[in-house]
């Protein structure tokens, strides 16, 4: 028997592979990844989907059948993920962007917008910022707003950079290396992260595709999962702005830990929001009792 040649055969055959070997998204994983090293677009797939492809072209997607089938994400197979809109590269010392994520995300915009239009140009800081995702989004849905990316690898930085020219948001992103506010000066109306919240315990038991694809460094937090925001909690009063805000992702299971940390350095609660799971997922503190 041949092996498929056309778009439609390969997805067919990649999607039974994927599913005799567990995985979830099977049928998903199988399109994305013909389409991409096909280069097809849904509306080529459909007209020109029982056309052959040529071997080069097969030999990629074969390659890249044989990576997802040792667990390797989708998207990191590609390169890079859509967030919020926008087209995020992807290296190895960035978190992979989730849709959990554009959740801070949606959080967060109506008050920089609400503080955009009183005050004009608005400043964000983006602690341990990987891809530049939070920032360059809240960025592309503003005008004036500028951010400030910040992380401990170098590397992560560049790819932030990266995405920001790519995305046509350059002018208005910087970064900075270092550990949360260690190389941070000013203040900012609007600080964010989505850091590190996986207690060192359960790291062994994360699925391959996390555990051995996205930076340790952006997974652990710590014994009990809450070093990040002790840090940040710690001396974000120095660079918090007046009327300004905080929002955070957090584990499912962290809400009463993390409001209980900030409150205990003068922060209040002011909003509590539920992923698409309904489990805890963003908190926004601002400073006062």
């Amino acid at each position: 028997m041949s092996k498929p040649s056309s778009p439609c055969a390969v997805i067919a055959d990649a999607r039974k592979r994927f599913e005799a070997a567990g995985l979830v998204d099977a049928a998903a994983d199988a399109r994305l990844l013909v389409c991409h090293f096909a280069e097809l677009t849904t509306t080529q797939l459909v007209t020109d989907g029982d056309a052959d492809l040529p071997s080069d072209i097969l030999q990629a997607i074969e390659r890249a059948v044989q990576q997802r089938l040792d667990r390797e994400p989708v998207f990191r197979i590609i390169g890079r993920r859509a967030f919020y809109g926008l087209t995020l590269a992807l290296s190895a010392e960035t978190l992979e962007p989730r849709p959990d994520t554009e959740i801070l995300v949606d959080a967060v915009l109506p008050h920089l917008q609400a503080l955009e239009q009183k005050n004009g140009p608005v400043s964000i800081l983006d602690l341990g910022t990987g891809t530049g995702a939070i920032a360059l989004a809240l960025l592309e849905q503003t005008k004036q707003t500028r951010a400030v990316g910040v992380d401990v690898s170098a590397d992560a930085l560049q790819t932030a950079l990266s995405n920001a020219s790519e995305n046509g948001l350059s002018d208005r992103f910087e970064t900075r290396l270092g550990s949360w506010f260690a190389a941070v000066q000013g203040k900012y109306h609007l600080i964010v992260s989505n850091p590190p919240y996986i207690p060192s315990s359960v790291m062994e038991t994360l699925e391959p595709e996390v555990l051995k694809h996205d930076p340790p460094k952006a997974l652990d937090g710590g014994a009990d999962g809450l070093d990040a925001y002790r840090a940040i909690a710690k001396d974000a009063g120095q660079h918090l702005a007046d009327g300004g805000l905080i929002g955070l992702e957090i584990g499912y299971d962290q809400q009463q830990t993390v409001t209980q940390i900030f409150e205990e350095k003068g922060f209040s609660l002011v909003e509590a929001r539920c992923d698409l799971g309904g489990r805890d997922r963003v908190l926004l503190f601002v400073a006062g009792t």
